[in-house]
């Protein structure tokens, strides 16, 4: 599923993701779990404001494209 990411951008492009939207509903990330480089893609479990936990794929050599990879909901 295709998302749309806010990121910060320290020294790098895209370091980390701030927020995103699934269609028009968006979800604060309140905090980077994880994070994990792929061949060519980089990965982070986050926590949103929902409680939620998110993975989120960024592809750089897509057109920097994201995706929602995983979801799980939070008891």
């Amino acid at each position: 599923m295709q998302v749309r990411v806010e990121c910060y951008a320290g020294y790098q492009a895209d370091e980390r993701p701030l927020r995103f939207y699934l269609g028009e509903h968006r979800y604060e990330v309140e905090e980077v779990l994880d994070q994990w480089y792929g061949p060519e893609d980089t990965f982070f479990r986050v926590r949103a404001q929902d409680g939620n936990i998110y993975i989120l794929r960024h592809s750089p050599h897509a057109g920097d494209a994201w995706s929602l990879e995983a979801f799980r909901r939070n008891p």
